[in-house]
């Protein structure tokens, strides 16, 4: 293509482009939108390979910004439904107020910090009190399991963990 002599469609779309604008304001009711499909039309207009073959410029012209401004609502429409998902999963609707289901950042603090009060208490055990309240609070052990486990009596591990939760409820409360 010589780039002095303009195609017949790239002609077609400096003739229509006004008309082309508003026909994408009619529909979106935005002149933002409306601006940035024209944009992207004649995009479209100027990378076109050949169009040679075209035989009306003007209507293959109005079909190409409709099918652009379909993409462009169908875009727009899994974006919303998208970010609604995602609303739905994380948000909760109070008193018609939409609150993100996430901790604001105070209480995210709080309990980082009352994570390293637990962490420094459960360090501050004997080991062996400390390896019974990891087994049963962390894997689930059973406490049968884990005094055939550690090889002490089922009172032995219950005891430890008696031990174990007083030493947290006095560190961590301070």
């Amino acid at each position: 293509m010589d780039n002095k002599t303009p195609t017949p469609l790239v002609t077609a779309y400096f003739e229509r482009r006004l008309d082309l604008r508003r026909f994408f304001l009619a529909r979106l009711h935005s002149m933002t939108e409306a601006e940035d499909l024209v944009q992207d039309l004649y995009l479209k207009v100027t990378t076109t390979p050949s169009d040679d073959e075209i035989r009306n410029p003007g209507a293959y012209l109005y079909r190409l910004a409709a099918n652009l401004m379909l993409d462009r609502l169908r875009q727009q429409h899994r974006t919303a439904v998208r970010d609604d998902a995602w609303r739905k999963t994380h948000h909760v609707l109070a008193a018609a107020e939409d609150i993100a289901d996430i901790p604001d950042a105070e209480a995210a603090v709080a309990a980082r910090q009352q994570l390293q009060r637990v962490i420094t208490a459960l360090e501050a055990l004997p080991e062996r009190t400390q390896r019974v309240f990891r087994l049963h609070k962390f894997e689930g052990l059973g406490h049968a399991e884990i005094a055939s486990r550690l090889g002490m009596s089922r009172s032995a591990v219950e005891k430890h963990m008696i031990d174990a939760l007083r030493h947290l409820v006095a560190k961590v409360r301070r």
